[in-house]
């Protein structure tokens, strides 16, 4: 009966001997024994590239694919391979009990081993909450650790830059002034043109119940001034030329140009960064003047257009109202802002990585970074203001 098997069994899947380089021959023959069928491999095995499909018999719990590889000579990738193929198109995993050590660790890495196949899957151990407050505490440290290092860079040019040894160039710095200046000029009149009505609108709504619309001149001119115009001008610019900043520099960053101005001797910081820091901090006391003098105009149409206040009762107090401190605190103020947006925008664009992706999340970081940073420093500087009674 064993005999008859065997025979059915080659008459299924005939192997051909394949002549090998050293002389051997390559064969690859499906034969039954007493435990069913078997895969006999002998000859140099990398001339089998290809094996012949197992017979079709009924599936068992526990069924393998058995091999016999103790006639091989030689094998390569290419046999096993074959063998990893022969598994997928019947699957079942392989018995490689018998077959050489090296041709056996193969198919053990390609986890085609019973013990591989049928081995639970790992899973990964989650962090412990503490472990998890601790990587969030590292990788603030790790962010805040960079944003000093940056500051410190940009503090290090600047002092070069007045010592007049600096790679910034004056085309660079004349083209950031116009790009923050006179290009930011119609969001900004716009933007302080609403933002005084409002404070005009909210200041009569209460002034009006005492019947003293004509003190509208001075809640918007000491708010305006002040306050708002230099905060309105941070956020438009944290909006407008921070995002700006930072893509700029991050599209410079993942197409490796910041690098090749460091192979090429120069300072980043210096180069892109310097320029941008100085048209910001040159630009905002002239864009926060502006946004003020706006800001009072849109008052005065409301507060004479509409509550009936006379134009020069409404100068009179604004002029009476307007003071050396107020006008100094407000220009200090925009120009605190407008650099700390300038070194959001080129902190989070030099540190961006190298993909479209980490491009917009460095530009969304950037307006967001600036922002905060706007609010802390408004926060700050209104209580010690207040605490020094100017």
């Amino acid at each position: 009966m064993t005999e008859d098997a065997s025979a059915a069994s080659e008459s299924q899947s005939p192997a051909s001997p394949l002549p090998a380089a050293g002389g051997a021959v390559a064969s690859a023959q499906w034969q039954s024994d007493a435990q069913g069928p078997v895969l006999v491999l002998s000859g140099d095995g990398r001339q089998l590239s290809t094996l012949p499909s197992p017979p079709d018999l009924p599936r068992q719990p526990g069924q393998t694919l058995r091999l016999d590889g103790r006639q091989l000579s030689h094998f390569d990738s290419r046999l096993a391979a074959a063998l990893w193929g022969l598994s997928k198109r019947s699957g079942l995993p392989l018995d490689t009990a018998t077959l050489p050590a090296g041709l056996r660790g193969i198919l053990q890495l390609a986890g085609q081993t019973p013990s591989l196949a049928n081995a639970p899957p790992v899973r990964s151990r989650r962090s412990r909450w503490l472990a998890q407050i601790g990587i969030s505490w590292m990788m603030r440290y790790q962010r805040t650790r960079t944003t000093l290092s940056f500051i410190g860079e940009v503090l290090l040019a600047l002092i070069k830059a007045m010592r007049g040894s600096t790679a910034m160039r004056a085309e660079d710095l004349a083209f950031q002034l116009h790009a923050t200046g006179p290009a930011s000029l119609p969001i900004v009149t716009l933007v302080s043109f609403l933002v005084g009505l409002i404070i005009a609108y909210m200041g009569a709504a209460q002034l009006q119940r005492l019947g003293a619309q004509s003190f509208m001149a001075d809640l918007v001119t000491v708010g305006v001034v002040r306050e708002i115009a230099a905060l309105m001008t941070g956020i438009i610019l944290a909006g407008r030329v921070g995002a700006a900043f930072a893509a700029q520099l991050g599209s410079m960053q993942a197409n490796e140009e910041t690098d090749a101005l460091r192979a090429m001797g120069l300072n980043p910081v210096e180069h892109l960064v310097l320029p941008r820091v100085l048209a910001m901090a040159l630009m905002a006391p002239l864009l926060t003047t502006f946004a003020a003098t706006v800001g009072m105009a849109a008052g005065g149409l409301v507060a004479v257009g509409i509550f009936q206040v006379e134009p020069l009762d409404y100068l009179y107090r604004s002029s009476q109202s307007l003071t050396l401190t107020h006008a100094a605190i407000g220009l200090l103020k925009g120009t605190v802002y407008a650099v700390l947006v300038a070194l959001a925008g080129c902190r989070q664009g030099l540190n961006a990585g190298r993909s479209a992706q980490a491009v917009g999340e460095a530009t969304t970081a950037a307006v967001v970074q600036a922002i905060v940073w706007i609010v802390i420093a408004a926060s700050a500087l209104t209580i010690a203001f207040q605490r020094l009674g100017w």
